[in-house]
């Protein structure tokens, strides 16, 4: 494990107030000579107190050209596990194999075991519990989920997640706990025109052996898409969620759109816009936090020059967004971000992400800590 120190944050406007947000520290969470780190938004983070465990994957390394992402496709991509005991000071790594989905990953892995509908209610109040989703590509459009009750040691699944009426659905992990047997789950399902991907709310009331479709979060984004949502309740009947946006023609920029609930999910309401730019390459999915203090904090890689791991605060409950907050950059290329980040309960945030310091050299993981002020 490696750690770099960073002496100032770079930052401007309402964001530089008395306490200002500021970095702590940088850890590398994972690095290995000819292995491509990546993507943790497609896998989850959960929390303990200070205990810590992210997902991401961990393919081959493979330089294909600057514009695609460099790792070999003919060899697997395998999920793995991060966890720290420290409140993200040192980190563990623990391969997953079970997490593997019924059709294998993106690469040449072989499948997983062999899905199942659920038939025993889970416990989603059960105090070691944590769920993830995995999905097919974007055009099979089947979706799975794995829980843990020990933390993420061992894990159940993976069970059947039901289309719901849609031709497709793309599960990544982003839900929110109700109750024992009630919870929420933000998705993508297919847009009328076909691909991925328009964003929606599902929920169930009996521990997952039945879900419903709820509601559809913001329009049909037409030639682009609406991906990757990041979700926090703020309020028994409020919930925001962040939602990655592409643009519909890929010349201009692309972006974070919020949107709220005031019903606990039945009808939703463009909010704002958290990230205006997310740069190139399709931009970066958001990580929603809401903090202790009531305020929300999102991160994001911005995959355009400067290359740089990004944040944003919001004092009013999502309505505005103070300026950027600049927690890492430049980096080496745009093939970086993917963010999952959580707040300890000393205050700070570990933001667990992505990394490129070189276009032609292996990705790692790293996690960044750092005060979000007051």
């Amino acid at each position: 494990m490696t750690r770099r120190w960073l002496l100032a944050l770079v930052c401007t406007g309402a964001a530089c107030a008395a306490e200002a947000p500021k970095v702590i520290r940088h850890v590398t969470v994972y690095s290995v000579a000819g292995r491509y780190g990546g993507w943790p938004a497609n896998h989850g983070i959960w929390a303990w107190n200070d205990e810590i465990l992210v997902g991401f994957s961990a393919a081959y390394f493979q330089w294909l050209g600057p514009d695609v992402h460099p790792y070999n496709r003919s060899k697997p991509e395998e999920p793995y596990l991060a966890r720290t005991k420290d409140g993200g000071q040192s980190w563990s790594i623990e391969p997953a194999p079970e997490l593997v989905p019924p059709e294998g990953m993106y690469t040449a892995s072989g499948p997983g075991g062999k899905a199942s509908d659920l038939q025993e209610p889970i416990d989603f109040a059960n105090p070691g519990f944590c769920m993830t989703f995995r999905m097919s590509d974007a055009q099979k459009g089947h979706s799975w989920f794995f829980y843990s009750y020990d933390r993420g040691k061992t894990w159940k699944g993976p069970f059947n997640f039901p289309m719901l009426g849609q031709t497709a659905v793309m599960a990544r992990t982003d839900y929110l706990v109700n109750g024992k047997r009630d919870a929420m789950v933000f998705l993508t399902a297919a847009k009328k025109a076909g691909g991925e991907g328009r964003v929606f709310l599902a929920r169930t009331t009996d521990g997952g052996l039945n879900w419903k479709f709820i509601a559809w979060i913001g329009p049909d984004p037409g030639e682009g898409f609406s991906i990757m949502p990041s979700s926090a309740r703020l309020s028994k009947a409020e919930i925001v969620t962040t939602v990655r946006h592409e643009d519909s023609k890929r010349h201009g920029p692309n972006w974070i759109d919020a949107y709220v609930t005031r019903d606990n999910g039945e009808t939703w309401h463009y909010l704002s816009r958290p990230a205006p730019d997310t740069g190139d390459k399709s931009g970066n999915p958001p990580s929603l936090v809401k903090l202790h203090d009531g305020r929300l904090a999102i991160t994001y890689g911005h995959r355009a020059t400067p290359f740089e791991l990004r944040a944003r605060i919001s004092s009013d409950g999502g309505k505005t967004w103070g300026n950027d907050i600049v927690l890492r950059g430049p980096a080496g290329a745009w093939d970086i971000g993917y963010t999952r980040s959580i707040q300890r309960p000393d205050g700070k945030i570990v933001t667990v992400y992505y990394w490129a310091t070189d276009p032609h050299k292996e990705r790692t993981i790293e996690a960044t800590t750092w005060d979000p002020g007051q």
